[in-house]
C-alpha cells in the first residue's frame, strides 16, 4: 500500500489546498506516481483546483462526490450502494496518475451520525458513547479507502481548517500529515494547536488501536516578499525552531506566485499549467524533498 498524507492546520488561509493539489501533480507528472487526492473540505477548493465549477455541478447531480461515500455508512442504500470506483474521478486535468474524490458542500449530518451512534451504543450495550464515537472516527475514512488504497502510490487529504469530524478520521488514517504555514504568529498557533489535538487524538485511542500518524514536515508559504530579509519574520521561525527542530521544517519554501493564483482561476494546478515559474518550481523541489524524507 502506498503512503496516505494529511494536509492540515488549524488555521485557513495558509494554503492548504494549493499544496495538496500540486505536490499530487509533482508526484504524477515527475515521478510517474499514482496518486489520488481526496477534498474533505467543503469549501471544495481542492476539487475546484482540479476541475470547473461545471463539471463539479454534474458530479455532484450524479451523486458522485465523497458525500455518497460517507452516506453509504450512516445510511446504506441497499438499491443503490455508492461505489467508490465510480466516484473517483481519473486522469485530472488530462494527467495520467492523478485522480480525484471531489468534495462536496454538504458532506454531512452530525445530527445524523450521532444519532445512528447513539442507536449503535445501545444496541452493543455500550455505556460509554466516547468510545462509540472514537472507533467511528478512527474508521471512517480508512473503511472508505480501503478498497483502492493498494492501487494507489500515494493518497492526499485535503482536511479543512479545524477540528472536525473529518479531519480527526483524516489524522487517523493516514501515515504522515504536512502542516502547511506562513511566518505569522497566528499561523504558528495553528501549528500548536494541531499539535495538541493531535496528540489528544493519540491518546483518545490507544486502549483500542495505536494511531501512528508522523509529522512529514511543516512548509512555510511567503504572504509577503519583504518578509523574507526582515527581523519579523526571523523571529516566527525561530519560535519555530525552537518548538519543532529545524529538522521539521522543509527546505523548499513556497514564494509570492501571482502565477499561483492565476492557476486557481483556471482550475488547474500551477505546476501543470505554468511550470517554469517560481511557484511552480518551488513545488517541484517540495515534492523531490518530500520524497527524500520518506
Amino acid at each position: 500500500m502506498g503512503y496516505v498524507i494529511a494536509t492540515a492546520n488549524m488555521k485557513g488561509g495558509v494554503g492548504k489546498t494549493t499544496l495538496t493539489v500540486n505536490i499530487a501533480t509533482c508526484l504524477a507528472k515527475n515521478y510517474g506516481k499514482k496518486v489520488l487526492v481526496l477534498d474533505l473540505d467543503s469549501q471544495i477548493s481542492a476539487t475546484l483546483s482540479l476541475m470547473s465549477p461545471v463539471d463539479f455541478a454534474k458530479r455532484r447531480k450524479q451523486k458522485k462526490t465523497f458525500r455518497y461515500l460517507i452516506d453509504e455508512i450512516i445510511t446504506p442504500d441497499a438499491n443503490s450502494p455508492a461505489n467508490i470506483d465510480e466516484i473517483i474521478q481519473p486522469q485530472m486535468c488530462n494527467l495520467p496518475g492523478l485522480d480525484l474524490i471531489p468534495g462536496d458542500i454538504d458532506l454531512y449530518d452530525e445530527f445524523v451520525v450521532s444519532e445512528m451512534l447513539h442507536n449503535q451504543s445501545i444496541a452493543l450495550g455500550e455505556q460509554d458513547f466516547e468510545i462509540i464515537w472514537n472507533r467511528f472516527e478512527r474508521v471512517l475514512i480508512r473503511d472508505i479507502l480501503k478498497p483502492i488504497r493498494d492501487q494507489y502510490d500515494f493518497i492526499l487529504l485535503d482536511c479543512a481548517p479545524g477540528y472536525n469530524l473529518m479531519t480527526r478520521s483524516a489524522l487517523a488514517t493516514s501515515d504522515f500529515y504536512l502542516l502547511p504555514a506562513k511566518p505569522e504568529p497566528l499561523s504558528v498557533v495553528g501549528i500548536q494547536l494541531l499539535e495538541r489535538r493531535i496528540a489528544k487524538l493519540k491518546d483518545s485511542h490507544e486502549h483500542e488501536a495505536k494511531i501512528n500518524i508522523k509529522m512529514l514536515g511543516i512548509v512555510f508559504s511567503m504572504s509577503n516578499a519583504n518578509l523574507l530579509n526582515g527581523r519579523y519574520y526571523k523571529q516566527v521561525m525561530h519560535r519555530v525552531v525552537e518548538d519543532f527542530g529545524v529538522e521539521k521544517i522543509c527546505k523548499a519554501q513556497i514564494p509570492v506566485d501571482v502565477n499561483v493564483a492565476k492557476a486557481v482561476d483556471s482550475f488547474m494546478p500551477v505546476a501543470l499549467l505554468s511550470p517554469n515559474t517560481a511557484g511552480s518550481k518551488a513545488f517541484m523541489q517540495l515534492t523531490q524533498e518530500i520524497l527524500e524524507k520518506l
